[in-house]
């Protein structure tokens, strides 16, 4: 396998995430990080990415296995944050369409690659699984 980075870089890169870290609010950090990170809040982003604007029920259905309460959960911690935005429109019933900020798609920008990383390199992550199954066995 093809190294993408020297060990320099890696320990520049890694004290260079320690510095960011630990500094001012770093609690915040860490909480954004940690909601931001999970696969849930990622398929958010990334359905509103492609599709824009979204009603809840479509976002629910436009993500597969996630339930209600997750869902409301992670577009307020993404809305908290400035990374979605809830329209509410005054009609009978009330409509209410979610999308994503400048910031969140900022955000979308920054995960894109970790998306292609992953698809191109899945038949790496399917073989070591496979290994890791039958080496467990044992």
């Amino acid at each position: 396998m093809e190294r993408l980075m020297s060990d320099e870089e890696i320990v520049k890169a890694w004290d260079d995430i320690c510095k960011v870290l630990n500094k001012d609010q770093d609690e915040l950090k860490r909480d954004v990080l940690n909601h931001v990170g999970n696969k849930w809040s990622l398929f958010v982003i990334h359905a509103l990415g492609i599709d824009g604007k979204m009603r809840f029920s479509n976002l629910q259905n436009h993500i597969n296995g996630i339930s209600q309460k997750m869902l409301t959960k992670c577009l307020r911690e993404l809305e908290r944050d400035g990374l979605v935005s809830r329209n509410i429109y005054p009609e009978v019933p009330p409509r209410v369409e979610y999308e994503l900020t400048t910031l969140g798609r900022g955000l979308l920008v920054q995960v894109t690659p970790l998306w292609f990383w992953i698809a191109d390199n899945i038949n790496e992550f399917s073989e070591a699984r496979s290994n890791f199954l039958n080496n467990s066995t044992i």
